[in-house]
């Protein structure tokens, strides 16, 4: 997602280094989850790890990317709808 929205929200061809550190710290956050890989996702998960400032920028880019999904990643948005639904 944070790809998706810095190609074509910020129109650069590879990540500039505002959404290379969200990603970075994304995955930092990701690899100390004490959910691990039954996390559930962001808008459900009782624990909020990302700072106030972070967490904003990540919703900036979900709110971009994540209708998005659909026409650029149609499988990984089918399998992101799967698994919010099945862990209702």
């Amino acid at each position: 997602m944070v790809r998706l929205y810095c190609r074509k929200n910020e129109g650069h061809d590879f990540l500039c280094p505002a959404c290379e550190e969200l990603l970075v710290y994304a995955h930092k956050r990701l690899s100390v989850c004490p959910f691990g890989d039954n996390k559930p996702t962001c808008k459900r998960c009782p624990i909020h790890c990302y700072k106030p400032d972070m967490r904003e920028r990540m919703r900036a880019v979900m709110r971009y990317a994540g209708p998005r999904m659909l026409f650029y990643y149609p499988l990984d948005a089918i399998v992101h709808l799967w698994d919010e639904v099945k862990k209702m």
